[in-house]
């Protein structure tokens, strides 16, 4: 049997189903707007890594004691927190995507097993 044919013997069942979720009232995520967090997050790291390698330049380039603090307050640590907010962010929102794809093959997996289990027992009942 057909995903098509089971739909179509079951209208009321969908009916309900469609309303439900309607009345979840669920906002979907936009993929547009996670596109653009896991861009942020990969142009803050690379930002992040260039502004502590700039910070570490100046420090050593300069043996003032009050100018190497200013650089390292400026550069290095600013760098530091932007490099662990883009990882995070990165990371985050790669993970995201890799598992919203996992769960959809996982669900086409499961669906089709089902068909088969389905289509064994039907087999079975005509043979008998």
């Amino acid at each position: 049997m057909t995903e098509g044919a089971i739909v179509e013997n079951q209208p009321e069942r969908v009916e309900a189903f469609t309303q439900e979720i309607e009345s979840l009232k669920l906002k979907a995520s936009s993929a547009e707007n996670e596109n653009r967090l896991l861009i942020l997050g990969a142009l803050s790291l690379i930002g992040g890594l260039a502004l502590s390698i700039i910070g570490a330049v100046q420090v050593t380039g300069t043996s003032v004691p009050a100018d190497q603090r200013a650089f390292m307050a400026t550069g290095t640590f600013l760098g530091i927190a932007l490099i662990i907010v883009g990882a995070a962010l990165f990371v985050r929102f790669s993970l995201a995507r890799y598992m919203r794809f996992w769960l959809i093959r996982l669900i086409h997996e499961s669906r089709a097993n089902t068909d088969r289990i389905v289509e064994a027992i039907e087999g079975y009942k005509r043979r008998q």
